[in-house]
């Protein structure tokens, strides 16, 4: 069996910056070998809904602006900057760079934690039109849509490390 700190170093990233959900998942005795994409996503996912609000609003806190600072910096985590490239989101012109800082800007002053979707297979104009569309929902429905969308690139993230298993 791996060991907790193997499983914590390897997985504690899946959720972005929370490894407090992998370490959840070990001690509770979820995890189970042999390792799949699917099964430790289903660990994980349900430590992630079994948190608190506030824990899951850390969670989703924790996500990088799309196109933000945090990209230009060069300081994504390698899955974020791998996804974000992927994307597109790395060769904005000045005017899209423009209206996602925009946006950016007005999604966190509404809702309180930045917009997170999950980019692969997605092109830089179906981001922009899910981040347009999104913007006019409310607070708890957003805060739902964000959060699974949390799950959904972690079980994307599992499957590049992982066995999709059954």
């Amino acid at each position: 069996m791996i060991s907790r700190e193997d499983f914590v170093s390897r997985f504690g990233g899946v959720f972005e910056h929370s490894p407090f959900i992998a370490e959840r998942a070990y001690d509770n005795g979820s995890v189970r070998e042999p390792l799949t994409a699917l099964s430790v996503h289903a660990a994980l996912a349900a430590v992630f809904r079994a948190a608190s609000r506030e824990e899951r609003l850390g969670v989703l806190s924790a996500h990088p602006d799309l196109a933000g600072r945090l990209a230009i910096a060069g300081e994504l985590t390698e899955d974020s900057r791998k996804e974000q490239s992927g994307a597109g989101l790395d060769r904005l012109s000045p005017a899209e760079h423009a209206r996602f800082s925009e946006l950016n800007s007005a999604y966190v002053e509404k809702f309180g934690f930045p917009f997170i979707i999950a980019v692969k297979g997605l092109g830089k104009d179906d981001i922009l039109s899910a981040f347009e569309r999104r913007i006019g929902n409310g607070r708890d429905e957003e805060f739902v849509t964000a959060t699974a969308q949390v799950e959904r690139i972690a079980l994307l993230r599992l499957t590049s490390m992982l066995p999709e298993g059954e």
